[in-house]
């Protein structure tokens, strides 16, 4: 058990260097995927809620530290949003919710929470756009965005690989 969270934080910082070098590059108009999220969403489906509520405050204060912003406000959405995908764990059905259509399910509504919460901490200039264009704009594309980047861990996922 202890090696699925070493090995999650050494994934951890290739992730965080690239979501704060690359994504950047990758996003239209500020919206972009959440590399960092779809490793929580990944690991707490595979170790529950207790472990990923552990390792989204990790991540998150990690992020937080790394990338200079308002600190506090990644670690808060990572720790809340390894907390609600631990609901969606069941250690009877490990394997068929991470080699499924439901992970790229659970990574969308996950995605979409988190990058609601965290544009409200984020965001400076709220007053001049409508609520439904940022619910659109900094919730459901970002989730939608990530959730089809998490495509290949459905693809190509084995148990050997993450053993």
């Amino acid at each position: 058990m202890r090696s699925d969270y070493i090995f999650a934080v050494l994934l951890f910082i290739p992730l965080a260097v690239i979501q704060l070098t690359l994504v950047p590059w990758l996003s239209y108009n500020q919206v972009g995927p959440d590399l960092i999220l779809i490793l929580l969403v990944f690991y707490t489906l595979r170790v529950g809620q207790l472990g990923g509520t552990i390792l989204g405050f990790i991540f998150g204060l990690a992020f937080d530290l790394i990338s200079g912003t308002i600190l506090g406000s990644a670690m808060f959405t990572k720790t809340l949003s390894g907390f609600l995908t631990g609901y969606f764990y069941n250690e009877n059905k490990v394997e068929q919710n991470i080699h499924s259509l439901s992970l790229l399910l659970i990574v969308f509504l996950i995605g979409t929470v988190d990058s609601i919460i965290y544009s409200f901490f984020g965001n400076t200039n709220t007053g001049s756009t409508s609520i439904l264009i940022m619910f659109f704009m900094q919730g459901l594309l970002p989730g939608l965005y990530s959730s089809v980047l998490a495509l290949p861990l459905v693809v190509f996922y084995t148990k050997k690989m993450f053993a």
